[in-house]
């Protein structure tokens, strides 16, 4: 491991040239006080031997990665970053004028050891105890999520089949690649990327297509089955086998068409198989993934990340967001100032996340969703819905038990009462009547949305919640490495999304003037 030099020359320093002329409130006044303190060389010892050729320092490179992130440059423009400007030389401590730089493959590298290591996240985890010593991390939490695009071309059916058995092909050796070579009966070699050769204006050489590519992936498929296989061909054998089941369906004449439908977490990309359709609203679809973010909305400090698939739902990872929040008891004893909370929009509103802040003592300032129904129709809030008498109750005031279902939730049916309600157009179309279904988790819905209704909780959500917006715009304002992704794969998406966070929280305590105090203290001069 190299580490970083401790002597500077007087002349040559970028400290001398710089002094005066950065901002000390800027990040590169606050690495430049700080780069030794927060990321010392012996931070990154693990991953390094004690023997070989001396390595890049990794404070300067962990000062690289940092600003790197923030200014969204590629990987190439950062190593010429340090070499030509004096701040980021600044920055890494008042390096010389001369000091030496770096091929760009040691960003690789690095990326590679913390993604290899017990703490690869730790620059961030440093950045937060930072904010944490300064006293900038309260007890509440404001939640939100924001789409990634993926990297990676989203492949139509032909190419996504295609790809996948030249993958399989590619990935098998020796005699295994042998047979399965031998049972291709399509004209295709599947030696070069891209689409085959076929006379695409053509409906009836599309569909001959379409089953050639299938009888060869379902005949390689039947080769390897009940075979012992090394992991790389075992994993290609079973993205082949998702394309074909999620893409493809046989006919009654036994010719494979591609399926009129949507797969449920369809894979888009043999490139990158984490990769999914996903949704921010219902008309606005993009290919990617997901970066969840948990706020301080007082110093809005980012106090946790996470990426999942475009397709999961905003709720499925607040857990994880809310973590710190989770592990630790209240000090408050559960209620006044002190207490815990959780702010979020409707996507957070479920009944399972509520009931998991109600379980924990966190106040929810989760937003649920109220009841509609299509049509104009009487919703399920003009219903009286008695848990405790676990009866319903409609709008003509006919009442009805609700029948509890193995799952905890239930039903109340009104047929036997609907056939000459006089209210029934104002309720429902359907033939057998209207019906109710009540959840597990009704009682906390009902009791959120009574909460949510009052003034005084709605002037609070409206003055904390937009927090995470601005916050979230901070993260994405570089298309490069921010909106879109500059890597494949959750876990290396995962671990890119936790460094940005961490530059801009070094950005945001720059702002703040967070500065070093005796011994390992952290203080915040700011008003």
């Amino acid at each position: 491991m190299g580490l970083a030099p401790g002597q500077l020359d007087l002349f040559g320093s970028t400290a001398g040239f710089c002094e005066g002329r950065v901002a000390p409130g800027s990040i590169y006044g606050l690495l430049h006080r700080e780069c030794h303190r927060l990321f010392p060389d012996e931070m990154f010892a693990d991953l390094f031997t004690v023997v070989g050729r001396r390595s890049v320092p990794p404070m300067i490179v962990a000062v690289v990665m940092v600003l790197q992130r923030l200014e969204g440059c590629s990987d190439r423009e950062a190593v010429d970053r340090f070499c030509f400007d004096a701040r980021w030389k600044y920055a890494a401590g008042g390096l010389d004028f001369d000091y030496p730089g770096f091929v760009h493959t040691v960003l690789v590298d690095m990326r590679a050891r913390l993604a290899a290591s017990e703490a690869p996240s730790r620059i961030f985890d440093v950045v937060l105890q930072v904010a944490d010593a300064a006293g900038l991390v309260g007890r509440r939490r404001v939640l939100d999520s924001t789409p990634i695009y993926d990297a990676v071309a989203t492949m139509d059916t032909v190419t996504l089949v295609r790809s996948a058995i030249r993958g399989l092909l590619n990935a098998a050796d020796g005699p295994v690649a042998a047979e399965l070579r031998a049972v291709l009966v399509g004209e295709d070699d599947y030696a070069a990327a891209g689409k085959p050769v076929c006379e695409w204006d053509d409906p009836i050489a599309r569909e001959q297509l379409v089953d050639a590519l299938a009888r060869d992936g379902r005949a390689a498929l039947a080769v390897l089955e009940g075979r012992h296989l090394s992991a790389s061909v075992t994993q290609a054998a079973a993205l082949l086998a998702t394309v074909l089941g999620q893409d493809l369906e046989q006919t009654a004449d036994g010719v494979f068409q591609i399926a009129r439908r949507v797969a449920k977490d369809r894979v888009i990309s043999t490139v990158d198989p984490q990769t999914r359709h996903g949704h921010k609203t219902a008309s606005r679809g993009f290919d990617g993934y997901k970066g969840h973010v948990g706020i301080d909305p007082d110093s809005e400090i980012i106090t946790s990340t996470q990426v999942s698939a475009g397709n999961a739902g905003d709720a499925s990872v607040a857990d994880d967001l809310i973590a710190d929040l989770l592990d630790e008891p209240d000090p408050g004893g559960g209620a006044g100032e002190d207490r815990a909370g959780v702010y979020g929009d409707n996507a957070y509103g479920t009944g399972e996340f509520l009931d998991r802040l109600a379980g924990a003592g966190i106040a929810s300032k989760c937003k649920t969703q109220p009841p509609s129904a299509a049509d104009g129709l009487f919703s399920k809030d003009a219903f009286d819905v008695d848990l405790d008498a676990d009866t319903v109750s409609c709008p003509a005031g006919q009442s009805t038990p609700i029948r509890h279902g193995a799952s905890g939730g239930g039903i109340a049916e009104f047929g036997p009462v609907c056939a000459g309600c006089p209210l029934r157009p104002q309720c429902t179309k359907a033939a057998g009547g209207r019906s109710i279904r009540v959840g597990r988790h009704e009682r906390r819905l009902t009791e959120a949305r009574q909460r949510q209704a009052a003034p005084e909780w709605l002037a609070d959500y409206r003055a904390t919640r937009p927090k995470v917006e601005r916050k979230i715009a901070h993260l994405m304002r570089r298309r490069h490495g921010g909106r879109r992704a500059r890597v494949r794969g959750t876990t290396k998406i995962a671990a890119d999304f936790a460094l940005l966070a961490a530059a801009v929280n070094l950005a945001r305590l720059s702002v703040l003037g967070v500065t070093a105090g005796p011994g390992q203290s952290w203080a915040c001069v700011a008003s």
